[in-house]
């Protein structure tokens, strides 16, 4: 996965409150917190345009300064459309403790966000876990939303974790609830057991998935932690017709590169132009 996720099923996630303030000179963006309805605070940046706007969702203990997010952000300030990006909690500069997330909780924050900060439809563009996000994010909100791009999108990541954690592991989490995960990506991270456990309320290849929005996944063959396979999955649980997979045969995990970055921009480019 890109970041980790937290306990909390959304419970108290009410009456949000806005704090906002100007971006960097000449960054173009508007930067704020949100608070969830519980004195925890969502940081995010967007800048106005026209729509449909782009939503980004960041991966499993990622942040919203990643490449793709920038990159993203620099292409809809050229055409002129509405860019959100934003953290979840205990990612990034918000407020709130990583090992207290759970899929359910982010789920709810995205949708908090959504409903708080933009407005009518949007394209969701959702990374790694991300991607799990923009999914439960589309049912919810069938009728914000425009169109949906998954990067290596991880849907029941968790259920996949849980199946092949390491004995060591296992006893962590039987002992002490949580299990520090090494990383290729920087310092191990926590996985508890409310997350692996949580997320099964939000498992979705088991059924068919009732989308009818234009979706487009992108996913490396060099993936090594979401496997590429996992693409057909989705788009063969997608009940809807406008469903495309682009595999990248040299892509990585991230899709980071000038020219992943390029497909990135050619693919959310039509969404936005209606097509």
């Amino acid at each position: 996965m890109s970041a980790p996720d937290r306990p909390g099923d959304g419970e108290g996630v009410n009456r949000p409150r806005q704090q906002v303030a100007p971006d960097r000179p000449g960054g173009g963006e508007e930067q704020g917190r949100l608070d969830r309805g519980d004195g925890v605070t969502l940081a995010w940046r967007r800048r106005g345009g026209r729509g449909p706007g782009v939503v980004f969702l960041g991966g499993f203990n990622s942040d919203m300064t990643g490449t793709k997010a920038e990159n993203l952000s620099a292409f809809c300030a050229v055409r002129g459309q509405a860019f959100l990006r934003f953290d979840y909690s205990g990612h990034g500069a918000s407020g709130g403790r990583f090992a207290e997330g759970t899929i359910g909780r982010w789920a709810e924050e995205a949708a908090l966000v959504l409903d708080a900060l933009t407005a009518g439809p949007q394209v969701l563009v959702g990374s790694s876990m991300g991607g799990w996000i923009a999914l439960l994010l589309a049912l919810r909100r069938p009728v914000r939303v425009a169109g949906l791009v998954g990067i290596a999108a991880a849907p029941d990541f968790t259920a996949r974790m849980a199946e092949a954690l390491p004995p060591e592991a296992r006893a962590a989490l039987a002992r002490e609830g949580v299990w520090h995960r090494p990383s290729a990506y920087g310092d191990p991270y926590p996985i508890t057991r409310a997350l692996l456990e949580e997320g099964r309320h939000h498992l979705l290849l088991h059924a068919p998935v009732p989308l009818s929005v234009p979706v487009r996944l992108l996913h490396g063959q060099r993936d090594p932690d979401v496997p590429w396979e996992l693409s057909l999955r989705i788009a063969e649980a997608i009940t809807g017709p406008d469903v495309q997979v682009t595999l990248v045969k040299d892509g990585d995990h991230r899709l980071s590169r000038p020219q992943d970055l390029a497909l990135l921009r050619r693919v959310v480019a039509p969404l936005l132009d209606g097509g």
